[in-house]
């Protein structure tokens, strides 16, 4: 649904900041071990490890497809990878977001009968694994719309070897399933929460446990973390439950694809090769900012475009080439994840005198966090914007224009909003987005845009043409509020 748009080395694994704490499994006696729920501590000492971080920019001609709106009345941000060779992953996961995104519109933006507070769609990934042969993805959801915390995973697992999209049953054998099976039913039998009739319900019809055990993992020393949303096998009032087994025990229960998959966890080949026949390199410009920008915003006209949501590839690339073309230079915001797959586009952005801020690391509504999930969200970002450019940003955006005093307390950042909206999230019409700007930017004004939209992007030749033969000047949001 690329209107680019399905348009995040620092990804690191484990819980999102955005989702609410997670457990961590401990071994016990038997060899595996699950939670009672979401925070809850886990029988057993010893702790089990977490999967080592992926670092997105190594894999070759990846693309993160995104779509957001920045509107309070319809807040949603979904992203995930498309990885070359692996296009039946890609098809799956594509179809999963856009239904999502399809039933949200349609049922939650702009209703009146559900509460503001209530209403947001988040959907973000993490690379599990990528490497040698093997691919694996989690899906994050966060509905706002759905009963609880509306969290719910889902991984996604592709086989270099077989050339196939695999299910995270796939890492099982077919004659090892009811074992396994047995198995997960003892851990979870008499836990707090754990209904009996749902667990008998869940794994009663075998047809049913792809969809039930759609989050298994590999943890740093080869076990296996099974994560069961909130509902599924226990009162929806007790939260997740994680049951894990050590590598021992779990080993013999593994396919082929299995057992390739947790080797590839456990010791990275280093690099990934999924068969694909063509990996494209994106292009990344070139251009250099010749020198500090001079421009007096208060003896002339100037206008900041800002950029929101990015890097994409290649729209980011495309707009660096249009705006080198009139020297104009702008603000982009960053969302943390894509700076993270795509470190190559904020560099040239810095390099061609672009100012980078921070957008978060993957597009929730921070009013909505705690304290430290803000601030997670921020400085991962910050971190992610510093290692591509050796700067730290000064400037945040935060999604939606949602902030409150727990948001600004949680940063030393400066807030940015803007004055123009022109809702190119929504119109993807390249003449209408210029067409908004043209008319309604004035001088000093802040202009909202995102770079993740090809026909964002089309729309700046004709609004840089315009608005420099009125006399207006393109500058950074800092050097707007500096020189005013």
């Amino acid at each position: 649904m690329r209107t680019s748009t399905f348009a995040p080395s620092l990804l690191l694994l484990g819980c999102l900041a955005l989702a609410t704490a997670c457990s961590s499994g401990a071994a016990g006696s038997s060899g595996a071990a699950g939670s009672s729920g979401t925070g809850a501590a886990h029988a057993g000492s010893s702790p089990v490890s977490a999967a080592r971080g992926v670092d997105p920019s190594k894999i070759k001609g990846l693309d993160i497809v995104t779509d957001s709106s920045e509107h309070s009345s319809c807040p949603y941000a979904a992203s995930y990878p498309a990885v070359p060779g692996a296009e039946t992953m890609t098809a799956a996961m594509k179809k999963y977001v856009e239904a999502r995104l399809t039933d949200f519109r349609s049922g939650s933006c702009g209703s009146d009968s559900m509460a503001d507070e209530a209403r947001e769609l988040n959907i973000s990934y993490e690379f599990l694994v990528a490497s040698g042969d093997v691919l694996g993805v989690r899906l994050t959801t966060r509905d706002g719309t759905a009963a609880g915390d509306g969290l719910m995973t889902t991984t996604y697992w592709y086989d270099g070897k077989d050339r196939a999209y695999r299910t995270a049953l796939g890492l099982i054998s077919d004659g090892s399933r009811n074992a396994f099976g047995a198995a997960l039913k003892k851990q979870l039998e008499g836990r707090e929460g754990v209904d009996a009739a749902s667990l008998d319900e869940a794994f009663a019809d075998p047809a049913d446990h792809a969809s039930v055990l759609d989050d298994m993992t590999f943890t740093a020393n080869g076990g296996l973390r099974v994560t069961f949303d909130r509902g599924e096998v226990g009162v929806p009032a007790a939260g997740r439950y994680t049951v894990t087994f050590s590598k021992a025990t779990v080993t013999p229960w593994l396919s082929d694809f299995g057992k390739r998959a947790q080797r590839q966890t456990v010791h990275p080949s280093g690099g990934l090769d999924l068969g694909a026949v063509h990996t494209p390199a994106p292009a990344v410009p070139t251009q250099t900012a010749s020198g500090t920008d001079t421009t007096d915003c208060r003896k002339v006209k100037c206008v900041a475009l800002t950029f929101d949501d990015g890097p994409a590839a290649p729209e980011t690339a495309t707009l660096l080439t249009y705006l080198a073309t009139y020297k104009a230079r702008v603000t982009f915001f960053t969302v943390g994840q894509n700076v993270a797959a795509h470190p190559e586009l904020v560099r040239a952005e810095a390099r061609a005198g672009h100012e980078i801020g921070n957008h978060s690391w993957n597009h929730p509504d921070l009013t909505r966090l705690t304290p430290e999930q803000i601030n997670s969200q921020l400085t991962r970002t910050s971190a992610a914007i510093k290692a591509a450019t050796g700067k730290a940003p000064a400037l945040f955006r935060p999604p939606y224009g949602a902030v409150n005093a727990t948001v600004k307390a949680a940063t030393t950042l400066s807030t940015v909003l803007w004055d123009v909206d022109t809702e190119d999230w929504k119109y993807p019409d390249a003449a209408k987005v210029a067409r908004t700007v043209i008319t309604k930017a004035g001088r000093n004004d802040v202009v909202l845009m995102h770079d993740i939209h090809p026909t964002s992007v089309a729309a700046v030749p004709e609004i840089l043409r315009t608005l420099t033969a009125r006399g207006y000047h393109f500058v950074t949001v800092s050097h707007l509020r500096a020189t005013l």
